[in-house]
């Protein structure tokens, strides 16, 4: 499955707005389903999302050393601190345009399927695509939920890293460090909230995956 990812889960979400139809319908034709697409995104959004776990725990360490820092090294820990800022806000956007390729295709293969279900001879048969389509989409909608919990919490984080690098870059001096220094356990209870988040849709996605690759 990893095989598609360089090609198809890293187009940008824009290119297919708007004609996700034709799109999908170009990948069936060269061999490639809804179904297999959605566990490749789905991958593609944990991975971003355990990278983006790893941004955040790096941008706390980076905003502790600098509120802790003593004497020269001070401009030095800002510009740490300024560039995993950056780095999780480059981290953040990818997240989001990773849930919202997820859900395009998930949308279309839902839609696709419960379309089909007219289509069958025998009701057994149908019964049986039914009661699958239901249990799919409920697990889902879990992991979709947890996904979109993950994604909320990091706005406020970023918010208070992007407050405290911009104060910072006006009153780069000792007196600003040390009035930051209340900062650190309101900042740690946040990126420690957004952790655990991000851990709980990084263990669905396992399961989703699991569970569509059975």
């Amino acid at each position: 499955m990893k095989r598609f990812a360089s090609i198809f889960v890293l187009l940008p979400v824009l290119l297919i707005a708007g004609c996700s139809s034709m799109y999908y319908g170009a990948l069936e034709q060269v061999g490639i389903h809804k179904r297999e697409l959605l566990v490749d995104r789905v991958e593609a959004a944990q991975e971003s999302q355990e990278e983006a776990k790893e941004e955040f725990e790096d941008a706390l360490e980076a905003f502790r050393a600098t509120v802790n820092v003593d004497g020269g090294e001070l401009e030095k820990r800002y510009d740490r601190l300024k560039g995993q800022y950056q780095d999780c806000e480059k981290r953040a956007e990818a997240v989001r345009d990773r849930i919202a390729a997820v859900e395009d295709v998930a949308e279309s293969l839902f839609r696709e399927w419960e379309s089909e279900l007219g289509e069958y001879s025998r009701d057994d048969l149908r019964r049986a695509s039914e009661t699958q389509l239901r249990e799919t989409r409920r697990e889902y909608n879990r992991l979709i939920a947890a996904m979109t919990r993950a994604e909320s919490k990091m706005d406020p984080v970023l918010t208070a890293f992007g407050d405290q690098v911009l104060f910072l870059k006006h009153n780069l001096n000792a007196r600003a460090i040390a009035s930051l220094k209340n900062e650190v356990t309101t900042v740690e209870r946040d990126v420690s909230a957004l952790i655990d988040e991000m851990n709980t849709a990084i263990k669905e996605a396992e399961i989703f995956i699991s569970q569509m690759k059975n």
